[in-house]
């Protein structure tokens, strides 16, 4: 049809040209490092499950637990900031916090810094999945929006599978294997802060 480039598709497709942006080496790391946020959501959920379990663990802060654990015999490891501050500041807070509950679950001596590190860990979780999405859509160039935003997810699964391997590992390490899984947790944090303070700035 005459004069059809005019129409709805023709118009999208003119403004897509219009404000598609060069995919540049700031912008790929500006992705990259905001998407381990999502690391830290994964690695959280694949090694509290595998630490719980652990005798070491168990008969640190939940002795009942263990004791009951022994008797059964069977195998439970199956079983307003961003809007003020940006987006940057949130992966920044995030990493901190997720640093911070790390630490704490690591060289936890009593149930209470056990507690207090789970906490921060969540506070780190909450801040990361609340500004890593949105941060990575504002930086990514329109065309590639969709496809750097699923990095996000590919960096929680991964974070899943590589807690696993670890507890894998670390459950023969009795009785303080649980605190090197729970220790590694500092390895995505530091790199979520770190690159979040090199970050360019969103607002």
């Amino acid at each position: 049809m005459a004069g059809g480039h005019f129409g709805p598709a023709g118009v999208a497709k003119e403004r897509a040209e219009q404000y598609q942006g060069r995919v540049t080496v700031s912008v790929i790391i500006a992705c990259v490092v905001a998407a381990v946020g999502g690391s830290l959501f994964g690695y959280d959920i694949g090694i509290s499950g595998g630490v719980t379990s652990m005798d070491g663990f168990l008969l640190k802060f939940f002795p009942g637990v263990y004791e009951k654990k022994k008797r059964v015999h069977e195998n439970n490891y199956c079983n307003p900031v961003t809007r003020t501050y940006g987006r940057r500041a949130s992966i920044i807070c995030g990493g901190v916090s997720f640093l911070i509950g790390a630490t704490l679950n690591a060289s936890a001596a009593n149930l209470a810094m056990l507690l207090l590190g789970r906490i921060m860990l969540g506070v780190g979780i909450g801040f990361g999945n609340q500004a890593v999405p949105v941060y990575l859509s504002e930086m990514a160039p329109t065309h590639l929006r969709g496809a750097l935003n699923m990095m996000f997810q590919l960096a929680t699964t991964t974070g899943i599978f590589t807690a696993n391997m670890i507890n894998y590992g670390t459950q023969k390490l009795d009785p303080w294997g649980w605190r090197l899984s729970l220790g590694l947790a500092a390895v995505p944090a530091v790199l979520m802060t770190v690159g979040g303070i090199l970050l360019p700035r969103d607002t």
